[in-house]
């Protein structure tokens, strides 16, 4: 049996992503944030879909378009594949644990 919040990392000063299933056209992934956000030029634009949901702690994401999303703790969010989008910031003090997902 494993536990997404068992083992959470000790270092607070970067982020931490561990594969969870690795497969050709998915992958399951854990990220945990303390208080970080994407660097100053940091864009993301990715080959791959992505739906992330927050199950401890928030993130601001802005997309593209300017719209800023808040995801709190159960909240989900999509980001279709070449969509440019960036963390904003994640909680300070506490641990942000993201499951994401990636597919084709």
């Amino acid at each position: 049996m494993n536990n997404i919040f068992a083992q959470l990392p000790i270092d607070t000063n970067r982020e931490h992503f561990s594969d969870i299933v690795k497969s050709k056209n998915v992958r399951i992934e854990r990220i945990v944030s303390f208080g970080q956000s994407s660097p100053e030029k940091g864009w993301y634009t990715q080959d791959e879909h992505e739906w992330v949901m927050v199950l401890s702690g928030y993130g601001d994401i802005e997309l593209g378009s300017g719209r800023v999303v808040r995801l709190k703790k159960g909240d989900f969010l999509e980001i279709k594949a070449g969509q440019k989008h960036r963390v904003l910031a994640t909680a300070q003090g506490i641990a942000t644990v993201w499951l994401a997902i990636f597919y084709k």
